[in-house]
């Protein structure tokens, strides 16, 4: 069987990508992730996805290498990883009481084939007050994750209502993933 490589550091896509009952092992893409906001987010979400499989395949030419990325977006703006806690709290303050996006972009890469999609769902938040922010904030949960916020962890007390893929606002499409899967044999 073809050797499966995920191309990613994060343990919450390891955590669902062995959902999917495969033998795998993990190498993170070290590449810019910075977007061309001006182009449709959906499509800069899969060329992200795409970069980092296609860099990792590089590193292992036989294998498939399976990308993704997790972007959220609120009133047209991206929200990436906060690089401190002002800008979780930010980030916090303008999702709470409203609805956002989550768009989750995912690339299977071989030498043979290279398929990309995207799965956008929508999240809704309760509000916040600033105790709640300052308390979510200082568990940490916020610190590498798209939006500040874990929908899996403590944040997952703040989320109302969702409106598509549980598994790709964690940041992996499982199902989309697993269907894919069973196509192995042609990549």
């Amino acid at each position: 069987m073809k050797e499966i490589i995920l191309a990613s550091k994060s343990p919450r896509r390891k955590e669902l990508l062995e959902k999917c009952g495969i033998d795998f092992t993990c190498d993170p893409a070290d590449i810019d992730e910075s977007m061309n906001l001006k182009n449709d987010l959906k499509e800069e979400i899969q060329l992200l996805a795409r970069k980092k499989a296609e860099a990792v395949l590089k590193r292992h030419p036989g294998a498939l290498v399976i990308g993704s990325d997790t972007i959220v977006v609120v009133d047209g703006k991206v929200f990436g990883k906060p690089k401190n806690h002002d800008e979780a709290a930010a980030m916090l303050k303008q999702l709470q009481g409203r609805s956002h996006e989550v768009i989750t972009g995912l690339c299977f890469c071989s030498k043979k084939k290279i398929w990309t999609d995207q799965v956008t769902s929508k999240v809704t938040f309760v509000p916040m007050d600033e105790a709640e922010i300052e308390k979510y904030i200082a568990s940490g949960e916020c610190d590498d994750k798209a939006g500040a916020y874990g929908i899996q962890g403590l944040g997952g007390r703040y989320i109302e209502k969702i409106e598509g893929d549980y598994y790709a606002i964690m940041g992996l499409p499982l199902s989309l993933v697993y269907r894919e899967l069973k196509n192995i044999n042609s990549y």
